[in-house]
């Protein structure tokens, strides 16, 4: 599979614009792109999608071993010409100290190429030295071309390139110029999601056609085509269904206000027999029929106004939960189902399910992975992780107060935050609501875990309530 990794000298160097634009003229050009992104982040995720049209997946290397990192990787390739990995940060940065889980780790892992995205601003001889001991700091990592960004105009690219072929042998496939068009809208967790972006696919479109203007695509492909063969053993198959039916129906909240969600986390909440049914918590009036519910994270603060204008979603969803409704929250999740959200000096009420409310903070509350011991409270059965712990991460700028002193959580939190430094996944009725992220394929297994939990909790009130069994399809979709 022809495939490379898009990684800059350090963060904030246009690795996203680039890989946006990358994914969307080669994908212009007639050509099928599976795009990955490095680490954690839901947000570039959504970007790329929208850039390549497939989902797009998360390679994580902190939170998933080897096997896992090249299963993931593998079974998102079919149908795909090429593909792009766009990695987080600097391409030597990472967590620890001998780069196991930085981006160069994640190239090496996979045989991945580089290109290496270079801000030029402010830069002509130096950029020779920059390449150089990126390029020798570990020599197996293979820098196989550079995009210039931020370029000051013709003559600053002419420099550039001269001092570049001049003093190293790595080739410049692009010299992207300054423009206001390639900016993308931020905010206080990154930028802002293109769901909630009127013109996104506009957006990307443009972003495509300027990057493809100024980067030489068939030299990108080319770069991609030197891909070596994967390290190590094949991976194994993907999972195959492990209920013969889909026979529970979980909500999944999906709209401006929620969309942070893994794509091989809901392939794994299809192939544990759960039929997603997509809830808009901002203009839905009603709930369906459920046995479950999933919550994800994402930006409620942003939608204080129509959430709380939805006092009809919020009255279905208080009563149904309070009826047992099994109910799965992170973060964003959390927060909507808390009493109240107060952001930038206005309170707005919420589905007030969860006996505490929401507070917003200007700086991170609880950011980076996290690591949680499950207590004897864990409504799902089994320990998650291996060694009794479950992995994950956490990015809120928000906190939970005047919380009821008699609720109890589904973990310790040995590293990170959570609630209040020391738990995390308050339970009330049968909601699990955390502010961490978890994800099946980095080891927590919570995907078939609440399904199963469903179906018991179903089972347990009796056959009447069971709805129809649909048949199953040979592989679970994908779903973006």
């Amino acid at each position: 599979m022809n495939r490379l990794l898009v990684s800059a000298a350090h963060k904030s160097s246009g690795k996203t614009t680039v890989s946006l634009g990358l994914c969307a003229a080669l994908t212009a050009h007639g050509a099928t792109v599976q795009p990955y992104k490095k680490g954690p982040d839901y947000i570039d995720p959504m970007w790329l999608t929208a850039a390549a049209g497939r989902p797009c997946f998360n390679l994580d290397p902190h939170l998933m071993d080897d096997a896992a990192l090249q299963r993931c990787f593998v079974q998102a390739l079919p149908g795909a010409d090429l593909a792009l990995v766009e990695g987080n940060k600097g391409l030597y940065d990472g967590l620890a100290l001998d780069g196991s889980n930085s981006n160069a780790a994640v190239a090496r892992k996979l045989s991945l190429p580089v290109l290496l995205v270079i801000d030029a601003r402010g830069m002509t001889r130096g950029v020779a030295p920059l390449i150089l001991g990126y390029q020798a700091f570990e020599r197996d990592i293979r820098i196989g071309g550079v995009v210039l960004n931020r370029v000051g105009g013709s003559r600053h690219e002419s420099k550039l390139r001269a001092v570049i072929e001049h003093y190293t042998p790595v080739p410049v496939l692009g010299a992207v110029a300054e423009d206001a068009r390639l900016a993308v809208t931020e905010r206080h967790l990154g930028l802002m999601p293109c769901a909630e972006v009127d013109d996104a696919q506009a957006r990307v479109q443009a972003i495509g056609a300027i990057v493809g203007a100024q980067v030489d695509l068939a030299r990108v492909r080319e770069l991609a085509a030197s891909a070596g063969p994967l390290p190590g053993p094949a991976p194994a198959a993907a999972p195959a269904r492990l209920s013969q039916v889909a026979d529970v129906r979980i909500g999944i909240a999906r709209d401006r206000a929620f969309g942070f969600y893994y794509p091989d986390d809901l392939a794994a909440l299809e192939a544990a027999g759960a039929r997603l049914v997509p809830i808009d918590t901002l203009h839905d009036t009603r709930l369906p029929a459920l046995d479950g519910l999933f919550i994800g994270g994402g930006f409620p603060e942003a939608c204080l106004a129509d959430l709380e204008a939805n006092t009809s979603l919020r009255g279905a969803l208080r009563e149904a939960i309070v009826a047992g409704l099994p109910t799965y929250a992170e973060c964003g999740g959390l927060m909507y189902l808390s009493r109240s959200i107060t952001w930038q000096g206005r309170t707005a009420r919420m589905v007030g399910a969860i006996p505490g409310d929401t507070v917003m903070h200007a700086r991170p509350v609880g950011r980076g992975y996290v690591q949680l011991q499950e207590t004897a409270a864990m409504p799902w059965g089994g320990v998650g992780g291996a060694g009794g712990t479950v992995p994950g991460h956490e990015f809120h700028h928000s906190s939970l107060e005047n919380l009821d002193p008699g609720v109890a959580f589904a973990y310790e939190v040995e590293r990170g935050h959570g609630i209040d430094g020391r738990h995390d996944g308050v339970l009330v009725h049968q909601v699990l609501a955390s502010y961490a992220h978890l994800r099946t394929g980095a080891g927590s297994q919570w995907a078939p875990r609440f399904v199963a939990h469903v179906r018991n909790r179903r089972a347990a009130k009796g056959a009447a309530a069971a709805v129809p069994a649909v048949p199953a399809v040979d592989a679970p979709a994908l779903t973006a």
